[in-house]
């Protein structure tokens, strides 16, 4: 147990620091995990040199079981490399992920509805979007074939809307082609079902799925925010009743894992700013 003067205080860490450390700690030691470019990579790589010393890490690009000693700009950074079992390509890194052997996928979204489903192809119709987003890249793929899946996102009432509007990556209901009715993901995968949405981790707070309903709901909020608040910040209406408090503060050793050793180059997440200082 993490004791209170090991807790940093809101001044010593950012809200990026917070969203981090709340993701490292859906890794469990031993796992195989999927990483992204940005805050998964660090988070993992956090994990790694914390409470899973013995998690397998693939980058997206194809190295498998890095130990880098740098944080990577990106999944395809040379850096990826040192240390791993293998370094080949996209094709080995996702015949890993096909072959069920991934545990845990970090992925990213625009929109995210109540059962999970997440959108990163367009916002508005898909044939005359709004709005035309990066695309599937590897989204759906990590997220189908890994046991669990964190998302990590921006909070926006727009992004979490009733219904997304273009699924890219299944939920826990989803519609069936092509008659358009909602099932459950594990009726619509059959034997290929291994998993699904585990957590949402965003800017406002810490979000789980029931087991048997699939329903999105609240589970911690970030400091500062009420679940009442966080709720209005939701187009569908989600369920607050299971909130545990606040989500738990970084340690004084995370926050220095994450700015001296992984990140002290602030490629991706910038330093709590000190006490007094201006700006």
């Amino acid at each position: 147990m993490t004791s209170a003067r090991d807790t940093a205080q809101p001044d010593e860490y950012t809200l990026a620091d917070l969203m981090t450390v709340a993701a490292a700690r859906e890794v469990r030691d031993h796992e195989v995990v999927f990483a992204g470019t940005g805050m998964p990579m660090i988070s993992i790589m956090l994990a790694q040199k914390t409470h899973a010393p013995n998690l397998k890490l693939i980058f997206e690009a194809g190295t498998l079981d890095g130990r880098p000693r740098e944080l990577p700009t990106s999944v395809g950074d040379p850096r990826c490399e040192v240390g791993a079992s293998v370094a080949s390509g996209l094709y080995e890194a996702f015949s890993i992920a096909q072959r069920g052997y991934v545990d845990l996928g970090f992925l990213g979204g625009a929109e995210v509805d109540e059962y999970g489903n997440v959108n990163t192809t367009s916002i508005g119709d898909y044939l005359n979007p709004l709005l035309r987003l990066t695309g599937s890249g590897g989204n759906p793929d990590i997220n189908s074939f890994s046991q669990r899946t964190v998302y990590i996102m921006v909070h926006e009432k727009r992004r979490f809307p009733k219904h997304v509007s273009y699924i890219t990556s299944p939920g826990w209901r989803v519609k069936k082609w092509p008659s358009g009715e909602w099932v459950h993901r594990r009726e619509l995968y059959g034997s290929a079902f291994r998993g699904g949405p585990s957590a949402v981790i965003s800017t406002a707070g810490v979000f789980r799925f029931d087991e048997e309903t699939g329903r999105m709901y609240l589970e911690t909020c970030h400091p500062g925010k009420t679940p009442e608040e966080i709720r209005e910040l939701c187009e569908f209406d989600l369920d607050i009743s299971r909130v545990i408090g606040e989500t738990l503060a970084p340690t004084h050793e995370e926050i220095r894992l994450i700015h001296e050793v992984l990140d002290p180059e602030e490629i991706f997440l910038p330093r709590p700013k000190k006490r007094g200082s201006a700006g």
